[in-house]
């Protein structure tokens, strides 16, 4: 991919939170790209960095405990995190939008749908369009992720969690982002939501031709929207590539991938029992030394507890993290 095809990319970059004398180290050093009209998959347990990541691209990190140490955030060619809060506001929202984890949190109880809306229009209403030409853009997103305009003045209490999360999609939406971060949009949602609103979600990117970050510990999700996979623990990428480098190469997978695809049901074959990952997560303000993994890793060497592994290039832009793949 040329440099002109890469919308997105994050090189070093480091955050981490304190709380009195604690330091939180959430995300570590981590590298990805996104192309054009791509979709790349954030995969982990809860606590691997994955929302950290995406709040540091916006820049929505707490201001009082959150801290970006290290990195560069390049979009469309230029940092991020030499952009004064003014020029971000041009960006947030504008060129990048996203989608918060919890729908019934992230309206407003006190306004109609319509008007969380047209305020997204209103702050990046470069050309001073009326307050028709405002009503009608409402209208059009509102059909666009399949909500009848005559519920733009109800308020959120009278919409389902599906339709709630329409909304959201729809506030996301309305300055037409080049990037859309997706954090976890479908946790909410029963399944039969959760399929039609991941493809409403595929159907507005191809219509609007936008690039898009899946947020998500769900692989079947990932299995459907994402052209690139990353799978975080602890702060670090320990896997990273492209569709087929994480579901058609079985045989090359960090163990912690092996240990995520081990704990998906076969539908096939019942009789196979669930393999889960022993062990938790470890606290991120004291990892331990080493491969950040391997003290729940079934294939630890004493390297490991020492050492941690380089990014490892197996084949194209598939990396693994783990002194198996030297």
């Amino acid at each position: 991919m040329s440099e002109n095809d890469i919308l997105l990319k994050v090189n070093d970059l480091e955050v981490i939170y304190t709380s009195g004398r604690e330091k939180v180290q959430a995300v570590n050093n981590i590298n990805f790209s996104l192309g054009k009209k791509e979709t790349l998959g954030l995969v982990g347990e809860t606590g691997a960095g994955k929302t950290t990541t995406a709040l540091s691209i916006l820049r929505l990190l707490p201001d009082r405990t959150g801290k970006i140490l290290n990195g560069m955030i390049k979009f469309d060619g230029m940092n991020l995190l030499e952009l004064n809060e003014r020029e971000m506001q041009t960006v947030r929202g504008g060129r990048i939008s996203m989608i918060f984890q919890d729908p019934m949190t992230s309206l407003n109880p006190v306004l109609p749908v319509g008007e969380q809306i047209e305020e997204a229009l209103l702050l990046h209403n470069i050309e001073q369009k009326s307050k028709e030409e405002l009503s009608k853009r409402v209208d059009e997103i509102l059909k666009l992720v399949g909500i009848n305009p005559e519920r733009k003045g109800q308020y959120p209490h009278e919409f389902s969690g599906g339709m709630k999360q329409r909304v959201v999609i729809a506030i996301a939406l309305a300055c037409s982002p080049e990037l859309l971060i997706a954090d976890e949009p479908t946790t909410a949602l029963d399944v039969t939501i959760q399929a039609q609103v991941l493809a409403m979600m595929e159907e507005l990117k191809q219509k609007l031709n936008m690039s898009m970050i899946m947020i998500t510990h769900d692989l079947g999700i990932v299995a459907k929207t994402c052209d690139k996979v990353a799978v975080l623990y602890a702060g670090e990428i320990i896997e990273y590539g492209t569709f087929e480098d994480f579901f058609m190469q079985s045989e090359k997978r960090h163990p912690y991938t092996k240990g995520l695809f081990g704990s998906i049901p076969n539908i096939d074959d019942d009789s196979k029992r669930l393999k889960p990952i022993e062990g938790l997560m470890p606290d991120p303000t004291n990892l331990p030394l080493g491969c950040k993994f391997h003290p729940r890793c079934d294939k630890c060497m004493d390297i490991c507890k020492v050492e941690n592994p380089n990014d490892n290039i197996i084949d194209g832009i598939h990396m693994i993290k783990c002194h198996l793949y030297k």
